[in-house]
Formats: C-alpha cells, sequence, structure tokens
C-alpha cells in the first residue's frame, strides 16, 4: 500500500513526466559530468498551446520558475525546484511571442531558438532566419510580449552573412562581466567551418575550435560559475551515422593572440555507443555548477522531448 501511494504521489508532483535512462550500460570513464535526473516530458498541450519543438530553456532562480522556449514562437513556464533530483515540474502557462504592443510576429519571423534571464531579471530571447535578441515579458498577461529590441553588432545585423538564414542566433547567455552574449548555429560564411565565434553585443568576440565529428554545431550556451562558458555541440549526419552530442567548456579567459580560446570535453554522449540520447538544444543553469538540458522533439514521433539534470564535477 505504501509503494502505491509513492506511485500516486509521483504522478501528481510530475504529471505528465517520466523517469528515463539515456546512460550506455557502461559509463565511459573521464566524463567529467554526473547525471542527477533525467526525465521524458509528455505534454500534449498547455495553456492551449501544442508543447514541442523545445530550443532553449531559461530558469529564474528566485521565483523557481523554468522557462521552456519552442522554435514555433511559443513560451512555456513550470514551476520548478532542484534539489539532488528534480523535486518540483508543473506547467503554471503557456504564451504566443509577439512584439510590442501585442501583435504577432509573421510565420517567418518567429523562429525563436536562444534563451536567458540577464542580472535584473530579464527574460531574453534570440531568433533565426531574421536575427534579432529582444527582452520580453516574462509574467501577468503580458508574458512573451517584446519589450524592446537590442543591436547587433554590425557582422550579424546582415543576413547574407549566415550560412543560411537557419544557421544563425541558435544560443544565448547572460555574462556578468561581458552582457549578453550569442553564438550562431554554424560560424559565418567568412570563417572556416570549424572556427567558431562567441559575440558580445558590444562587438567583442571570442573564438573556439568545433568538435572533430561532421556538420559539429552549437546549439547552446550557458555561463558556468567561474565565468567561463558551457557549450553543447550536436553532429548529426544521418539516419545510420552516430548522433553525437558534446558538452564542453570554453575558457573566455587567457585565449591566444589569434582569439583561440581552450575548451574542455566533459561528456561525448554517441548514439552508436549506447547513448539514449535525442537532439539536445536548451541549456540553463539552476544551481552552483548544475544545469539542466532539453532536447527538441522535432514534432516528430519517433523523437522526445528529454530533460536531463547534472551537474559539472570540478
Amino acid at each position: 500500500m505504501k509503494g502505491l501511494w509513492l506511485l500516486l504521489f509521483a504522478c501528481l508532483l510530475f504529471g505528465n513526466t517520466r523517469n528515463i535512462e539515456i546512460c550506455p550500460s557502461v559509463v565511459p570513464k573521464g566524463m567529467k559530468i554526473k547525471i542527477l535526473d533525467q526525465k521524458e516530458l509528455n505534454y500534449g498541450t498547455i495553456g492551449g498551446l501544442g508543447f514541442s519543438e523545445i530550443s532553449d530553456l531559461a530558469y529564474d532562480r528566485t521565483a523557481k520558475r523554468l522557462y521552456m522556449l519552442s522554435d514555433e514562437g511559443k513560451l512555456f513556464v513550470f514551476k520548478a525546484r532542484f534539489g539532488d533530483v528534480v523535486e518540483q515540474f508543473e506547467p503554471e502557462g503557456a504564451a504566443i511571442i509577439r512584439k510590442k504592443g501585442g501583435k504577432p510576429f509573421r510565420k517567418w519571423a518567429r523562429d525563436t531558438e536562444g534563451m536567458t534571464i540577464d542580472g535584473h531579471g530579464r527574460l531574453l530571447i534570440s531568433f533565426e532566419g531574421k536575427a534579432k535578441i529582444g527582452w520580453f515579458h516574462k509574467d501577468s498577461e503580458k508574458m512573451g510580449e517584446r519589450i524592446r529590441k537590442y543591436t547587433l553588432p554590425k557582422v550579424l545585423r546582415n543576413t547574407k552573412n549566415y550560412r543560411s538564414k537557419n544557421k544563425s542566433l541558435e544560443a544565448l547567455a547572460w555574462h556578468p562581466k561581458y552582457g549578453i552574449l550569442t553564438v550562431t548555429e554554424w560560424p559565418l560564411k567568412r570563417d572556416t567551418k570549424k572556427r567558431q565565434t562567441v559575440y558580445a553585443l558590444n562587438g567583442r568576440q571570442w573564438h573556439f575550435q568545433a568538435e572533430p565529428e561532421a556538420r559539429s554545431a552549437v546549439s547552446a550556451i550557458e555561463v558556468t560559475d567561474d565565468g567561463n562558458l558551457l557549450v553543447i555541440e550536436r553532429s548529426f549526419t544521418g539516419l545510420f551515422e552516430p548522433f553525437v552530442v558534446t558538452l564542453k567548456k570554453v575558457y573566455l579567459k587567457g585565449c591566444s593572440r589569434n582569439g583561440m580560446c581552450r575548451t574542455e570535453v566533459l561528456a561525448k554522449m554517441n548514439s552508436h555507443r549506447g547513448w539514449q540520447i535525442d537532439n539536445f538544444e536548451g541549456l540553463a543553469k539552476v544551481g552552483k555548477h548544475r544545469y539542466v538540458m532539453v532536447s527538441d522533439d522535432n514534432d516528430n514521433f519517433y523523437q522526445r522531448t528529454l530533460l536531463i539534470y547534472f551537474e559539472v564535477l570540478p
């Protein structure tokens, strides 16, 4: 009877989630992360909006709210608490991303990909297609409405500089020293395909080497406790090729004279080596050395929305 009550409590607490296991039977040596909890999210709709294609995350540690952004221009909010495991995870609402004044974006202009919360508690969102970054309401009846638009560095304003419209401002983070940081999914046309760049809105840049896997692309970034950058790179070249997700650290301090920054691989998850992974696109810091990442199911029956809670080891 006690076990039945515990099961009922878990269902009430987490709703449409279930525990999963993405790790292989033998975890590779040298991994510098510890996975604390793993969930598959199966919400059909939240607040009348279809829950799918999650592209990024942002966590308000004061309000204990996790924001989840869909690349279809939808914003979902969950009440979420993180301890040794995911202690609470409950949907609170959803909204369509809109322009200032409430006017909706046109379909081709609402490809929302990156999200973060800055040091003032403002919710910031970046877009592919026509690249832009804005500050949006995150509470009340105006949730999802843009408050202001930020000026991008000159090189990021021209769509022709990107390898394609769908390979632009994929990742977003806020740094206490450098402010808003963004990374394109693939390097700009002017750069080699393996030379990635972190852009600050004031024009400052840092460069790092992309992973050796084919078509390795940046899908998310987050600032670490020591002021460096945690990056998700993913490589997918075809159905029968390995799907590889890499968590790596990019050291923004002490970069070389040619601007290349040191990197450190924390975990490499390879589908051909037992990892049950999916298309990880979102990342958010939720506590000291602790993060969550989420996968985009591409609104595809055969893919999943996975939420992985992990700790970066010293």
